[in-house]
């Protein structure tokens, strides 16, 4: 039987072949059975015509699990503020 490790215990390997993905944002968001879902897409255009018309394409979805995506959620905004972005709450929310 193996016994119960917390995350501070299990060793990290950074991947240097780990595929980068890149997204212009995040277009939706889903909860199904504890994980949440994150659509993201990027904007494309199309070189068959000129000027291309522009698309919002799908590129990826990340699934985590609920308590990942807290702290990814956390995490970021926290690195972000320390960047010098800070949030602005838009007027009327």
């Amino acid at each position: 039987m193996s016994k119960a490790t917390s995350p501070s215990t299990i060793q990290f390997v950074d991947n240097p072949l780990a595929p980068e993905l890149y997204a212009s944002g995040a277009t939706g968001f889903f909860v199904s059975n504890g994980t949440i879902t994150i659509t993201l897409e990027s904007i494309r255009p199309d070189h068959a015509e000129k000027p291309g018309p522009l698309s919002r394409v799908v590129v990826g979805r990340l699934v985590m699990p609920a308590a990942g995506a807290q702290g990814l959620a956390i995490g970021l905004f926290d690195f972000l503020e320390k960047q010098g972005f800070k949030y602005e709450k838009p007027a009327g929310l």
